[in-house]
């Protein structure tokens, strides 16, 4: 038999026998490695351990502290649950099982009700399953053998999968013990690498998300290599289940959701309403300073106009269906973008006019199907924070780098560490479908954008296949307090729109040329935004975007008069202040106050009155003493200015 060349990472040389497999290399060098490798990447492609490699290659053995051993472990995990699924409920058929960011689910065709005594259940049998050390093999068949194969085991959905592969195409699947499933793969050696774990939850979901499909059980859960990481991760998803911005929502009286107006279409509440003007007050100062000017366009529009920016070709399924007005197709606006586009061109420009900054915090409207909605995360109306820059190409990384800054500027002030930006690009094979069909300036353009994030020094990652349909894109993922992560915001450069709607100015040699675009949203949505900060904060906003800022408490009805002086003191500062007047106890109101998160309490009693001060309570901080109410007024009021982040209790400040 003859040898081939095997080169590691370091650069080592080893010569070994043509098929010889990754496991075979992870011996040779110690038994040690050999336990802790998962997998092994051959010439830069996954593939499991025991894949034979016939000819010279490169290779890097996958252990649990590689970057890619987690999703190996999640998916090996999901399949370990499929087949303790099977055991438990014969009847069941399994359908997919992908691996999501630490997590993993599986959909099952189900007849019974499943709880969490289920869940016990079938965690209790993938731990047998697992000690039982059963070998995970990989296996190849033909199209029409692995539509047999699945078709006498009566699994359906794995049938209807098979039908839509390319009938030349090999199918590849995983067997471990009597349980085979589909999959590329690659998975962990055998179950008994799968220790940590732990099943989430259960919940419905359409079979392929369509809702004429049969709703299906999901269930969801975790895996790690080691049993502290597992404690630390069921640790953060407690914390954010008290975060959670549904539940906070509601209890802090922010949103709310009502049947006869619809799903996903939001209604703000007092205290809500406050941190939406907060933000806008915010994006329209620091946009002033930037150079914007503020626009304002209709909800809705005649379809010519989606014909032109190609949103009707690309983009309608994620509209609302038309509206017939007098034989013409009007649409609720999705984006803002075409309406500003309109804007630029109601006037000739000249290279000298360049760059126009147009923000709008306009209203779109999305179809988001019922089973996609959440929360304020993903509704149907949304106020973008929205704005188009159209510069010239000389301009374009200046303007590119500026918005950039603008999102880290605003990101200190909301104590957001954690983020990255994602490029993302165009799939070649989506030109002209997903995508417009401009390969030479896809191509320009990503470079463009590339080199001014690279010239930035700003850490990003790249995406392929999911630009927008008219250029690549940035988009934003942040970190909240607790470690969650949340895709927040876009940053996109348009290079073929402007043209089809005839944007032109004059350059200096008196030539018409068409700008760029770029269209950014920094602040997101005031929906997804203040549903990042409701769980980023846990609902203890700092002062100056607390719907309410400030509350009295008079220690009796006797300071009725005092208490409303200070308050009218405070109200007229543009202090967001409340008076609890009740017939109750100090203790029972400041526990009342603290429980609404209310961040500065002031209890005024018989001292407070005659010395002119106020005894000061602060959320997180207890009682911090006495303060002439001018001083107090002072301080609260250069906090609120600033916009200081002085709520201690988050571990990201």
């Amino acid at each position: 038999m003859e040898n081939i060349q095997i080169r590691l990472p370091d650069g080592t040389i080893k010569v070994v026998q043509s098929g010889s497999t990754p496991s075979d290399i992870a011996l040779s060098i110690s038994e040690g490695l050999l336990r802790n490798s998962i997998a092994a990447k051959v010439n830069d492609v996954l593939v499991d351990l025991e894949t034979p490699m016939t000819s010279d290659s490169n290779v890097e053995l996958i252990t649990s502290r590689s970057e890619e051993s987690h999703e190996i472990l999640l998916h090996s995990t999901a399949h370990l649950m499929a087949q303790a699924v099977k055991d438990l409920y014969p009847d069941a058929k399994i359908t997919i099982g992908p691996a999501l960011k630490n997590q993993f689910y599986y959909d099952f065709d189900l007849e019974e009700i499943l709880n969490e005594e289920s869940l016990i259940r079938i965690e209790e049998r993938m731990k047998e399953i697992s000690k039982s050390d059963l070998k995970i093999e990989r296996q190849i068949f033909s199209r029409s053998d692995a539509s047999d194969l699945f078709q006498s085991m009566g699994e359906d959905y794995k049938v209807d999968i098979i039908a839509r592969i390319d009938s030349n195409e090999h199918i590849s699947a995983y067997r471990q013990g009597d349980f085979i499933d589909l999959c590329r793969g690659p998975h962990v050696p055998s179950t008994k690498k799968i220790k940590h774990f732990k099943l989430l939850s259960v919940s419905g979901a359409y079979w392929r998300s369509d809702e004429k499909n049969k709703m299906l059980k999901r269930i969801y859960g975790t895996s790690f290599f080691d049993k502290k990481e597992l404690s630390a991760y069921l640790e953060m998803l407690e914390e954010a289940k008290k975060r959670d911005h549904r539940k906070l929502g509601k209890e802090l009286e922010i949103f709310t959701f009502d049947d006869e107006i619809g799903p996903g279409l939001p209604l703000w509440l007092p205290n809500g309403a406050v941190m939406v003007d907060e933000l806008e007050n915010l994006a329209k100062e620091t946009e002033r300073n930037a150079g914007y000017v503020r626009v304002r366009t209709p909800h809705l529009t005649k379809g010519e106009l989606y014909e032109k920016s190609g949103h009707l070709e690309h983009y309608q399924k994620d509209m609302y269906p038309a509206m017939d007005i007098d034989g013409t197709k009007y649409y609720v606006k999705p984006m803002n973008c075409p309406h500003h586009h309109k804007i630029y061109g109601s006037k000739p420009r000249s290279y000298r006019n360049l760059p126009v900054r147009l923000a709008e915090y306009g209203t779109c409207y999305r179809y988001e199907k019922s089973g996609q909605l959440f929360g304020l995360m993903r509704v149907r109306s949304m106020q973008m924070n929205d704005a188009h820059i159209y510069c010239t190409p000389s301009q374009f990384k200046d303007e590119f780098l500026a918005v950039c800054k603008m999102y880290t500027y605003y990101f200190d002030i909301f104590g957001i560490e954690k983020f990255q930006m994602r490029l993302s690009v165009h799939s070649e094979e989506g030109l002209g479908e997903k995508y417009v069909n401009e390969p030479e300036l896809w191509k320009q353009t990503e470079a463009a954008v590339r080199e001014a994030l690279i010239f930035g020094n700003i850490d990003f990652v790249e995406s392929k296949g999911e630009a927008a349909f008219y250029g690549p894109k940035i988009d934003v993922q942040v970190w909240s307090a607790i470690g969650k992560e949340f895709t927040l915001a876009t940053n996109q450069v348009d290079f073929a729109i402007p043209a089809r709607f005839g944007l032109t100015y004059t350059n200096e040699r008196g030539e018409e040329e068409t700008p760029l675009c770029i269209h950014r949203a920094p602040l997101s949505t005031h929906e997804r935004f203040i549903g990042f900060l409701i769980e980023h904060f846990a609902g203890d906003f700092p002062l100056w975007i607390s719907p309410i800022q400030v509350i009295i408490l008079p220690v009796s009805e006797k300071y009725f008069e005092y208490c409303t002086s200070v308050y009218q003191k405070l109200f007229d500062a543009g202090i967001r202040v409340e008076m609890d007047d009740r017939n109750e106890k100090v203790g029972a109101k400041i526990r009342d106050a603290e429980l609404k998160k209310i961040p500065v309490m002031l209890i005024l009693g018989e001292k407070e009155q005659n010395d002119g001060s106020a005894s000061v309570r602060r959320r997180h901080e207890g009682d911090i003493g006495m303060y002439k109410v001018d001083d107090l007024l002072n301080d609260l009021v250069q906090e609120i200015k600033n916009k200081t982040r002085r709520n201690i209790s988050n571990p990201a400040l």
